[in-house]
């Protein structure tokens, strides 16, 4: 149903006397592959949940009529909604749902080929074949390896198919109901932090595999660089309404900063026109030989088309205005075959970081990242090696762990226990800078979300003015917003900085170099983490030429005689084949011939010989590829 379409015009969404959305205009069409981005708590998820249950929508504030129009027979597929009714089955019976039609049709071919022993007749040969078409049209040869695949690239293993579902973690239950999603092929897919729970790998196939998902998607995700890869369209909600923008999240990015300059610059070039016009018309209002003219001015101020004013610009919400109290000397940090673990080591790591630079590491989950952060600060011994920090270098050091803090102090008192001496201006001010504005600095920390926590306890890293930055995943739970703001802030910033992160986009902006951690060890790259993806596809592309040259280059005297046997054994396969084939022709011939419809037993018989020579065949043909090869 690749034509699909889906239209929202001038929709809202209120719950009680709040309306979350105002004025909604969204399209679905074809294979489109949308992102819907926005604030934290601006309505992204309720545009979903609107989408799949369209009873949540009323009429807008826009100009248009309120309309809903879509095809009838449409399948939306949302990851929220998937809830287990068996918790006792296996996670392969439960995947196995998806493929309902197919195991049903499995089924009826079965019992269809039993009946044909007792009726001959014409119309039952034509129900069995095209049940066999439709079983092909469902890729009915080819379904196994698709949920095979899709298993093991969400990282479960041969054992994991045979556990119970009420056996694994939540984080595993959501997998087991994503996968279940991406086989059941909606034709749109409503996808919400897809990427929650997953590892790098799986994050990086999943992009692929959505990039080519033949049907329609809708993503709301932080992760920029997964939207950056997948998507063709961007919609924003801001203030209630929606903007769509074409291309994918940099696109956006580009086109948004460049309308606001535009709008920006018109509306304050009609303002000055507005005053000029309007103090024209003060002027000469009450002389009798100019009323006329006067009055024709205020005419043309009415008949103008207003400009709006453009909404304040979004995306320079933490305005930095702190100072590195000292600069640090040339070397900031040295480590010298540095062994970091706990009670075993995780990893030996050797790299110079220099002033001013800017080092990103990145790596897969659990393998010793925030471990090199604690040992670097103090936080746990290390186990072998040496670093060292350079001259004057003041560490500014944040993690999770800071952002977890829960307290009945308010945002203003927590702040002002740090740093006793300042004003209150002066601290409300150091709070602007990081989004707490107004009455937000009263706010007791136990209510505050998880991007607010992480904004404070960085307002009061930076307030020490530090000259060398450690931050491990400063941007989890935050959202694009305070992302973006926090890339600002760190590009501008002159000092040092050592972040962990596995937000590819922050890390591709932020870090000059990278450390890449996996399980063969650490490795010191220097350059952006785009550069470092390039080298990557240029290793593997490297890797294949390589081996191809090598099979090349290794034709000795020993390969030439092995060459030999393998085409004396090829030719005998080939013989093999052909008669194999010569057998499969006549048993399809004995199918076809009428007199057989009526024996239920032969038909069967014939049926297996037949599958039993096509795997003959399909194995000997591998055998003279691998040979050949």
């Amino acid at each position: 149903m690749s034509n699909m379409n889906y239209t929202i015009v001038n929709g809202a969404v209120e719950f009680g006397a709040d309306t979350i959305l105002e004025e909604i205009n969204f399209e679905i069409k074809g294979r489109d592959k949308i992102a819907v981005v926005g604030r934290n708590g601006c309505g992204k998820s309720t545009l979903l949940k609107a989408l799949v249950n369209n009873e949540l929508l009323s009429e807008g504030i826009g100009e248009e009529k309120f309309m809903v129009a879509k095809d009838s027979d449409l399948v939306i597929g949302y990851l929220k909604q998937i809830e287990f009714e068996d918790d006792n089955i296996t996670m392969l019976d439960e995947i196995l749902k998806v493929y309902k039609p197919i195991l049903e049709l499995e089924s009826k071919i079965e019992k269809l080929l039993e009946r044909m022993q007792e009726d001959k007749s014409a119309e039952l040969a034509a129900e069995y074949s095209k049940a066999m078409d439709r079983f092909e049209f469902l890729e009915g040869y080819t379904y196994k390896k698709e949920y095979e695949t899709v298993i093991n690239k969400f990282g479960f293993s041969k054992e994991d198919r045979e556990k119970k579902i009420s056996e694994f973690s939540g984080g595993q239950r959501t997998k087991i109901a994503f996968i279940k999603l991406l086989l059941s092929k909606p034709d749109i897919l409503l996808l919400d932090e897809p990427t929650n729970h997953l590892d790098v790998a799986t994050i990086e196939w999943l992009e692929g595999y959505l990039k080519n998902y033949p049907r329609a998607i809708v993503i709301v995700s932080h992760d920029r660089m997964f939207l950056n890869k997948i998507v063709n369209k961007v919609y924003e909600i801001e203030y209630g309404a929606t903007t769509r923008y074409t291309g994918n999240y940099s696109d956006f990015e580009k086109q948004k900063k460049v309308n606001y300059e535009k709008q920006l610059k018109d509306f304050n070039f009609q303002q000055a026109e507005i005053k000029r016009l309007q103090q024209i018309a003060d002027r000469f209002r009450y002389k009798a030989t100019k009323a006329r003219m006067a009055q024709s001015k205020l005419k043309q101020i009415e008949r103008m088309v207003k400009v709006e004013e453009p909404n304040k610009y979004d995306l320079t919400s933490f305005k930095t205005n702190f100072k590195i109290e000292r600069e640090s000397g040339k070397d900031v940090l040295i480590a010298k075959d540095l062994v970091i673990g706990y009670d075993k080591p995780l990893q030996t790591i050797s790299f110079n970081l220099y002033k001013g630079r800017k080092l990103g590491v990145i790596g897969e989950n659990g393998i010793g990242k925030s471990t090199l952060l604690k040992t670097i600060v103090g936080k746990i011994q290390k186990l072998g090696g040496t670093f060292e920090l350079g001259y004057n270098v003041q560490v500014g050091y944040f993690d999770q762990q800071m952002a977890l803090v829960d307290s009945n102090k308010t945002v203003f008192d927590d702040f002002y226990e740090a740093f006793p001496r300042l004003s209150n201006f002066e601290i409300r001010s150091s709070l602007a800078a990081f989004m707490f504005y107004g009455e937000d600095v009263f706010k007791p920390i136990n209510v505050l979300s998880g991007g607010e926590k992480v904004r404070l306890q960085l307002a009061k890293i930076l307030k020490r003015n530090p000259n060398f930055l450690i931050l491990d995943e400063p941007t989890n739970h935050m959202d694009i917003i305070g992302k973006e703001s926090l890339e600002m802030l760190l590009k501008e910033y002159t000092g040092t900085v050592l972040v962990v992160s596995h937000d590819r986009f922050f890390i591709n902006k932020i870090a000059d170099s990278l450390l890449v951690f996996d399980k063969n060890g650490v490795r010191h790259f220097e350059g952006t983490y785009e550069e470092y993806e390039a080298e990557k596809q240029e290793e593997i592309v490297e890797k294949v030429v390589t081996e191809k040259k090598e099979k090349v280059q290794n034709n000795t005297y020993l390969q030439k005689k092995q060459q030999a046997r393998n085409e004396a054994k090829m030719k005998k396969i080939e013989k093999e084949i052909d008669s194999l084939e010569q057998k499969l022709a006549e048993l399809n011939i004995e199918l076809q011939k009428e007199e057989n419809y009526s024996d239920y037993e032969k038909l069967m018989n014939v049926q297996n010989e037949i599958a039993k020579v096509n795997e003959e065949i399909e194995a000997k043909m591998q055998e003279w590829e691998e040979l050949g090869s």
